[in-house]
């Protein structure tokens, strides 16, 4: 047995002493190409399996709600301007941009989406015109009804879509706050996010960014991003 054969037999003592010292602490140890193809393979599959890390054959499936854990493109107020023409499309024709954000997110067609939209939003605007007109208080509650409306059926797909696609977010209530409050600002966050993900007809297909892994469980912890293992020098 050479010198080479005795310091390479050495060097596997030694990591397998490392995962042993690991284990023992309670570290678990996950190879990293088999961590990335799992969450690609699932990714496709609509599914997240639990890695089962003590080898007893039994693993675990789960919904779509854990994996994956994805963030809006931008805040809310302050980047409504990033894409400028889909910032356009929001305050010019907010049916339209909410029709195509519907129609990418799988919930429907776009003209039917933006149609109802468009329904919601006139009947409300001609009820507060006939108030202002006729003084009629009747006219001002109907108007009212259908502004909230508006809020509560933009928020309600809002809901649907965060939990479509794991977007952390806040809760449905706080959904429809944002549309009724600010809609062309939240309308041109949610188109950001679908296209700049290569989001079509309900497929995320993403764009090769920062996962994060974990389950809406443990939002309050920092998710951990994948990147490849450190280069580790070996001795000679």
């Amino acid at each position: 047995m050479d010198v080479f054969e005795k310091t390479e037999m050495a060097a596997e003592k030694e990591e397998q002493d490392e995962g042993q010292r690991l284990l023992s602490e309670g570290v678990t140890v996950v190879d990293f190409d088999m961590l990335c193809s799992t969450v690609a393979m699932q990714a496709q599959k609509g599914q997240w399996v639990k890695l089962n890390l003590n080898n007893d054959g039994d693993n675990q499936e789960y919904d779509y709600g854990g994996g994956v854990l994805r963030m809006w493109e931008g805040e809310l107020f302050c980047d409504c301007l990033e894409d400028r023409r889909i910032a356009i499309q929001s305050v010019c024709c907010p049916w339209y941009r909410f029709g195509k954000n519907m129609k990418r997110a799988g919930f429907g067609s776009c003209f039917v989406q933006g149609s109802i939209y468009l329904i919601l939003t006139l009947v409300a605007l001609l009820s507060m015109l006939a108030f202002i007109v006729t003084k009629k208080h009747c006219f001002l509650y109907i108007g009212g009804a259908f502004i909230i409306s508006v809020g509560l059926y933009m928020g309600y797909h809002r809901t649907k879509m965060r939990n479509k696609f794991n977007i952390r977010g806040d809760s449905s209530l706080d959904d429809c706050i944002f549309h009724l409050t600010c809609p062309c600002c939240t309308l041109s966050q949610e188109a950001r996010t679908l296209e700049m993900n290569n989001v079509q007809d309900g497929i995320w297909h993403g764009r090769g960014d920062t996962i994060c892994i974990g389950s809406y469980s443990e939002l309050g912890k920092t998710p951990f991003e994948l990147s490849p293992p450190a280069i580790v020098s070996t001795k000679s």
